[in-house]
């Protein structure tokens, strides 16, 4: 292979419903993973506006240089060749054999029949390419159908998961299952007592059972504690830092059933799958203003592609992260952070979350879920991103990308807001980080500085100085603290930082 990051790449798609749902599916060649859109919410004046975004598939054609080898049937091309490239797209087809277009008799869906199929579809592949590993990317439901392929199928098998996956993106994929803030937990009991249209694979005993090796399964069901989101550690496994969960964060504009789902499972959602089991604790993940599905779904979203496409191919990685702050305790008081990052040269902001989307970070509580410590000092994740130097806008132009911050208290007495001294939409400190990470041609290092140290607009100037210290003497791995403004010290104290760390990425 010319380039050893353009592995195969095959797309498995989300829920489709009953046999009318899956009718449909079939008909479309790429499962949906070729369709487009031409709406982006936020425009000028906080309007809708053109924006268009071809489709994924297109776009990793004409921008990666990927394939569509397929002229009628997959499987027959699969088949009849033998030496087939690697940079190579391909759709699991796993509704087929359930749907009724093709006449005969239909087979009834099974997720663990999905997972088997697609282990003999990557098999294939693999035999056909000499690729060492895939690429999956999924949809919602997809995304379970990959992990049971991972989690279940080839351990029962006694294979390895890393010999066949390289890279796992997940698109709103329900990876807690889903839940609903209606009826009290009795939606939920309904749907899986009945399996009305196989919804009851995003009910807990389901996914035990299909996320569950044999060697390890209880058929009492889960033991207590059990939490379908996490993934299994251990020799063989596909690491978690090979993950990467795109989560959306806009319920509004999923229009399916007219607006029922949203209502059910609540605002802190894509419209379908709550924020909190939208992700694997330990993969990567980013958040986007964007809904399950629909013409502002985050599959035809040019959030959801640029998320995709560094993820996949970029080379470096830079997590950022708050450090050594601690939080000043009175009483009620309850303190969130706001966080954007943004790329240079693209029209969305790849990672977002902020309150009013239902999804700020809460800085007042440990990773756990416990109370973070009075005494401090604490740390919390901000932001992880990756990024491509190949996709920089010219030569000798180092990568950029901004990091923005925001501080904000609330007081809650009794749970309830006390707006008594509220100030809406203001935050107790607010500043952005803009970060410059250096090429071969314009010098190795990483610069950054706060906006408000910036002399005039931000896109006429790089940062100034030298290049920040590497405080870590690993090899690939650079590691630099950044003190956050004078600003916010008595906010987090004196000893609050910025905590950057790159390492290389393939």
């Amino acid at each position: 292979m010319d380039d050893p990051r353009k592995l195969p790449l095959v797309y498995v798609r989300g829920f489709a419903g009953g046999t009318r749902g899956i009718d449909k599916a079939v008909d479309d060649p790429f499962y949906g993973f070729n369709e487009g859109s031409v709406h982006i919410r936020v425009g000028a004046n906080n309007q809708p506006h053109f924006h268009q975004f071809e489709s994924p598939l297109l776009r990793l054609l004409r921008e990666e240089g990927y394939e569509l080898l397929v002229k009628g049937d997959q499987a027959a091309y699969l088949d009849q060749h033998d030496d087939i490239p690697a940079h190579t797209i391909w759709i699991h087809r796993f509704y087929d054999r359930s749907a009724t277009t093709w006449g005969g008799s239909p087979q009834e869906y099974r997720l663990e029949t999905a997972a088997a199929d697609l282990l003999e579809l990557i098999d294939l592949i693999l035999d056909r390419t000499g690729a060492p590993a895939v690429i999956l990317v999924a949809h919602s439901m997809g995304g379970l159908i990959c992990r049971c392929l991972l989690q279940k199928v080839l351990p029962d098998r006694g294979r390895d998961a890393v010999g066949c996956v390289a890279k796992f993106f997940t698109y709103g994929t329900p990876h807690g299952g889903i839940t609903f803030d209606l009826g009290g937990g009795l939606l939920d009991r309904l749907r899986d007592m009945t399996g009305v249209q196989g919804a009851d694979i995003f009910g807990p005993r389901r996914m035990y059972e299909y996320l569950t090796p044999q060697a390890d399964f209880d058929p009492d069901g889960p033991p207590e504690g059990w939490d379908a989101r996490r993934m299994p550690a251990g020799p063989g496994a596909l690491p978690v830092e090979r993950v990467f969960c795109l989560v959306g964060t806009d319920p509004a504009d999923y229009d399916v059933a007219f607006g029922l789902s949203s209502a059910a499972v609540g605002p802190h959602s894509d419209g379908l799958v709550q924020i909190e089991r939208a992700y694997v604790p330990g993969a990567h993940r980013a958040f986007v203003h964007r809904s399950h599905s629909g013409r502002y779904g985050m599959v035809n979203s040019e959030e959801g592609y640029q998320n995709l496409r560094r993820f996949l191919f970029g080379d470096t990685r830079i997590e950022a992260s708050l450090v050594d702050y601690r939080l000043r305790r009175d009483g009620d008081l309850v303190w969130q952070g706001e966080t954007r990052l943004s790329v240079r040269g693209l029209p969305v902001v790849m990672h977002q979350r902020l309150a009013a989307h239902w999804c700020p970070i809460q800085l007042d509580v440990a990773p756990d879920g416990q109370a973070a410590p009075a005494a401090g000092p604490a740390a919390v994740s901000l932001a992880t991103t990756f990024l491509n130097s190949a996709l920089r806008q010219s030569e000798g132009v180092p990568m950029r990308f901004i990091l923005g911050l925001r501080l904000i208290s609330l007081r809650e007495r009794h749970g309830i807001l006390d707006l008594g001294e509220h100030l809406e939409q203001t935050a107790d400190f607010s500043d952005t980080l803009v970060i410059d990470v250096g090429t071969p041609e314009a010098g190795p290092g990483i610069w950054a500085a706060w906006n408000s140290d910036i002399e005039g607009a931000i896109r006429d100037h790089g940062v100034a100085g030298e290049p920040r210290v590497d405080e870590d003497p690993t090899p690939d791995r650079w590691v630099a603290h950044i003190p956050l403004p004078t600003t916010a010290a008595p906010l987090l104290g004196p000893d609050a930082r910025i905590r950057l760390v790159a390492t290389p990425w393939t």
